[in-house]
């Protein structure tokens, strides 16, 4: 069994589009390399907006993820991208700025700015301040990169915004050179500091809100992006399925679940009656989650929620494709919760076919658990981006 990452990288991104256009002139991608330990993050902002503005990001963007990725001598890489992006005839500018970040899943972190308002790092409340060097392009005078390394630090957070964030308010009373990088910087510290676990979708939210009020009559006059990233430790969940193939496995699963460190569920009778045995605790019902559909919760000391079985681990499956649309009974819903909020996931499953499950008058779509657990994981990885691991036993 693999083991689990020491920290994770969270990365989430708001936007919000001009008014009056149809899409959005800022892009940005996320993309794991997961056999180098490595997560990259590109924010483009187009020049002007609309359509030629998301084409011009989309390229700029793709592009730097593409010679990124590639872990290259950073100088040459950038050389090469300056030197091909084009350049607006009229006002002598980049047809598209750009912010693109490099994390090591240890902390180490390479950036590199072209343009874009400058990146803010924030650690234990405080705006820290780095080193950086300049990267003058040979063919295209006047135009640089600006290049940062440095190391992360468990709880460290790195925003960067597109100019629609740092120029709201612009030409306004209150701000007449709009909001600016340090009134950004200080309102992510302020933000952070009144909450100090928030969410970088949620930061990443409230600062676009924020520029947006900055606004004449909150208009959004310009494409305005922020993207955040958390780096932490992972919330890890353990999820146990199934009984063991051979009863003397029993201990074995029990001595799993109780050892890890993090949140834990369990999904099937059989599968908590042996845990609740072998760790000698008591398995009390939930009453007040009885619903038509499906058995109720059940509750045990150190467990997150009991549920029952195959039925439930079906509908789940159904929840997590439809992208937590789906109204469902309350045990699923307190599973897609629970996995939701975490970053790592360990399915401990259980191989003993149960005869219950091979009853013909059962629905043909009742899938052998061990199916319907492996529908489930590769959900959780591919559509909401989990790190998942997984034994049988």
């Amino acid at each position: 069994m693999p083991p689990l990452a020491d920290y994770h990288i969270e990365v989430e991104c708001f936007q919000l589009t001009k008014d009056g256009e149809s899409v959005c002139g800022d892009y940005f991608e996320v993309r794991k390399i997961v056999n180098e330990n490595r997560t990259l993050a590109v924010l483009s902002d187009g020049l002007g907006s609309g359509i030629k503005a998301n084409l011009l990001s989309t390229i700029t963007a793709t592009m730097a993820l593409k010679f990124f990725s590639e872990d290259m001598n950073l100088s040459h890489a950038s050389r090469i991208i300056m030197d091909t992006l084009p350049v607006c005839e009229e006002r002598k500018i980049s047809y598209a700025t750009f912010t693109a970040v490099d994390i090591r899943h240890d902390g180490r972190v390479r950036i590199i700015e072209m343009d874009n308002p400058s990146f803010v790092h924030l650690r234990n409340g405080r705006v820290e301040k780095h080193e950086s060097s300049v990267i003058e392009s040979v063919n295209w005078p006047g135009r640089s990169m600006v290049y940062s390394e440095f190391q992360l630090a468990p709880e460290d957070r790195i925003v960067f915004v597109s100019d629609g964030v740092t120029q709201a308010g612009i030409g306004g009373q209150e701000l007449p050179f709009g909001w600016g990088d340090n009134n950004l910087a200080d309102f992510v510290s302020q933000a952070v500091e009144r909450s100090p676990d928030v969410s970088a979708a949620r930061l990443s939210s409230l600062v676009v809100k924020t520029a947006l009020s900055k606004n004449a009559k909150s208009r959004c006059v310009d494409d305005t992006s922020c993207a955040s990233i958390y780096f932490r430790r992972p919330r890890k969940t353990v999820m146990a399925s199934g009984p063991p193939f051979h009863k003397e496995s029993d201990a074995v699963m029990a001595r799993l679940f109780d050892s890890f460190e993090g949140r834990k569920l369990i999904c099937g009778g059989t599968t908590a009656s042996i845990l609740g045995r072998e760790l000698e605790q008591d398995i009390e019902v939930d009453l007040s989650t009885v619903s038509q559909k499906l058995p109720p919760l059940s509750r045990m000391k150190g467990v997150e929620a009991i549920t029952e079985g195959i039925l439930t681990l079906t509908e789940l499956c159904s929840y997590l494709e439809s992208g937590l649309q789906l109204g469902v009974d309350q045990s699923v819903k307190t599973l897609g919760r629970v996995l939701m909020e975490s970053d790592y996931i360990l399915f401990l499953i259980g191989t003993r076919v149960n005869e219950a499950h091979q009853d013909p008058s059962l629905p043909v779509d009742l899938e052998i658990r061990r199916n319907v657990l492996k529908r489930i994981m590769k959900l959780l990885e591919e559509k909401f981006n989990k790190s998942v691991v997984y034994r049988y036993l």
